[in-house]
């Protein structure tokens, strides 16, 4: 029998149980740094410097974590169910944790690009993004086309390339769950309304979520319990 299609959606509330620090807290900081110095183009030409240090950072956090039983869970979805993970987070823990398909709307973590490619100019191709694991890159490293290497993230001011590929998965999705996202940062917050009006939508989240709409119901947990919640739900279909 043909799967179900599932088009989950995630954010930083997914990896925070695993020790990665939500990207944005209510006093407007990332790691102690303005997000708009570390998370915006314009910052990466202000002082690229310290965008790289910022970068090496994460990726040496991320080396030291795990998936938690939220990624897990998401994962072992695809024993019964065609599942797209679209993620909002650079780290690659769903990857760890055996998810196979999976849209990075942000960027990854883990992976570079020459700062002169990845745009419209070449249609976004990812021929020039390579991975360097939890390596660093510092000033100086440059690309074979002579660029600067820079992190391969989305930051504000630059476009979402794969948003129509999300779109898709959603539009083509019979169930949608969204996990650890606090619909607040667009394009992505705005995912769920390709959903078919008959597609019912599951949102894990331990605070109040800013949408009303009569298809969603709220499954109010952190991810690792909602996920719990979540597949008993679909089990008992």
């Amino acid at each position: 029998m043909k799967k179900k299609k599932l088009a989950v959606l995630t954010g930083a509330g997914v990896s925070a149980e695993s020790g990665i620090s939500t990207f944005r807290d209510s006093d407007g900081l990332w790691e102690n740094y303005r997000v708009e110095d570390v998370a915006s183009i314009e910052g990466w030409h202000r002082n690229p410097a310290l965008m790289l240090d910022f970068y090496n950072a994460r990726r040496r956090e991320l080396a030291t974590v795990k998936p938690n039983a939220a990624h897990i869970a998401i994962a072992e979805l695809e024993n019964e169910y065609d599942v797209t993970v679209i993620t909002q987070n650079v780290d690659n823990l769903h990857e760890r944790a055996g998810s196979t398909r999976i849209i990075h709307l942000h960027g990854e973590l883990t992976k570079v690009r020459p700062e002169d490619r990845y745009s419209d100019r070449d249609g976004f191709s990812e021929e020039t993004v390579f991975d360097i694991g939890y390596g660093e890159i510092h000033m100086g490293d440059l690309a074979p086309d002579g660029a600067q290497l820079r992190p391969h993230i989305v930051w504000f001011g630059e476009a979402v390339p794969k948003i129509e590929q999300a779109i898709a998965a959603v539009e083509s999705a019979d169930i949608m769950l969204i996990v650890g996202t606090s619909l607040q940062v667009y394009p992505a917050a705005g995912l769920y309304r390709y959903a078919g009006w008959d597609t019912p939508i599951y949102i894990i989240d331990p605070k109040d979520v800013p949408v009303s709409d009569p298809r969603i119901r709220h499954i109010r947990n952190v991810a690792t319990k909602g996920m719990e919640e979540f597949k008993k739900i679909l089990n008992s279909k």
